[in-house]
């Protein structure tokens, strides 16, 4: 999505890009894999609309068996979803380890992954194969990079190939099309750590509604674990009209889960720039707010994604004081996720338990390649 100043191209694309590409998501933030499976979504509700089937293969390095980690409940509700498109191999062993305590067994496991991840690379049968944890397996030595950089160079044209982990080597952010940074920043201090449940993802990098919509699924997925119906909300600001790039993964999780999402947006289908905006884009942003208001009070909803909500309020489309007035008194077990990128930090941001900034340093949009309505914006 090619952004100038704070105003969100979202409505002026037309051309389109056939070839897949690689996807490097890094950093000491939170997103990552939530990302990455916010683009397996996108792919699979894609395929359903152009009635070819997404096959996606998530291949998760030292992510073995006997620990549960977050995205767990998120491919378990991926799998009950889509059954026959989502394939899931895990590897290495279940505790951390650093470089002084690698063994023969991490090594023997990372080259089992990675056998598996070449010969489905090879086949040509997925339309997106996921390596979970990869750059942190580069880091620790325990694969040759030579080898996983000629791979991917040599990949089938269409495959989408996406790499997580901190410490991506700079040999495979070279042949990288997109490369997203997720930074941490801290809670101001041990005395306020913010609202449990409160998380922003905002910066000018890719991968913060992706991330969003990854929580969306971990929260289905934890209801179907429990045996409880986990309900999710979509709100998404400067987002009117139809085409966007979050259009078919939410139309996938309505396929699966048609009772348990809720989508709304607001705003018109063009640009709003600081100092152009006009009367309807107020009354827009208004709009969306009393519904995201009335579902973070209610209690209803598990998980509540407030989309570009950050750049409605950096545009002064809305006022910070109720936004935060409403986070102060949300539901204890109510999560509330807002997305968005800003010049001038909101209030709310000093609410967050979690606050990633995603980072751009690289995108294939720079380079001339054009973006596809739906999968890049």
């Amino acid at each position: 999505m090619a952004r100038v100043g704070i105003g969100i191209r979202t409505a002026q694309h037309t051309s389109e890009r056939l070839a897949g590409q690689i996807h490097v998501y890094d950093g000491d933030g939170k997103g990552k894999s939530q990302a990455a499976l916010g683009v397996v979504l996108r792919s699979i509700g894609l395929g359903i609309q152009t009635f070819m089937e997404s096959r996606v293969l998530l291949l998760r390095f030292l992510k073995g068996p006997g620990r549960t980690y977050d995205e767990d409940a998120a491919i378990e509700a991926l799998q009950r979803g889509f059954p026959h498109l989502i394939d899931q191999v895990r590897t290495g062993r279940a505790e951390f380890f650093g470089p002084d305590d690698i063994t023969r067994f991490d090594k023997l496991e990372a080259q089992r992954g990675w056998d598996v991840a070449k010969g489905a690379i090879a086949s040509g049968l997925y339309s997106v194969v996921v390596l979970d944890e990869i750059n942190p397996v580069l880091d620790l030595g325990l694969l040759p990079i030579d080898e996983i950089v000629r791979t991917l160079k040599h990949k089938p044209e269409h495959l989408e190939i996406i790499a997580t982990g901190r410490g991506a080597p700079q040999s495979l952010v070279d042949i990288a099309a997109l490369h997203s940074e997720m930074k941490s920043h801290i809670p101001v201090s041990a005395d306020h750590p913010g609202i449990e449940g409160v998380e922003i993802y905002t910066g000018d990098g890719k991968g913060k509604s992706t991330s969003a919509l990854g929580k969306a699924l971990q929260a289905i997925g934890r209801g179907i674990s429990q045996d409880k119906s986990h309900r999710v909300l979509v709100m998404q600001w400067l987002k009117g009209g139809q085409g966007y790039t979050e259009d078919a993964a939410i139309a996938a999780l309505h396929q699966s889960y048609p009772d348990l999402v809720d989508h709304q947006r607001c705003g018109r289908d063009a640009i709003v720039w600081r100092g152009q905006q006009q009367s309807i884009d107020y009354v827009e942003a208004e709009r969306g707010w009393e519904i995201a208001c009335t579902a973070i009070s209610s209690g209803l909803y598990k998980t509540i994604i407030l989309d570009e909500l950050n750049p409605t309020v950096d545009l002064e489309l809305l006022p910070e004081e109720p936004i935060v007035q409403a986070l102060l008194r949300k539901p204890r077990d109510t999560e509330v996720i807002i997305t968005g990128r800003c010049k001038h930090p909101p209030a709310y941001f000093e609410l967050a338990s979690t606050l990633s900034e995603v980072c751009n340093h690289k995108h294939y949009a720079e380079k001339g390649i054009d973006l596809k309505r739906g999968v890049d914006f």
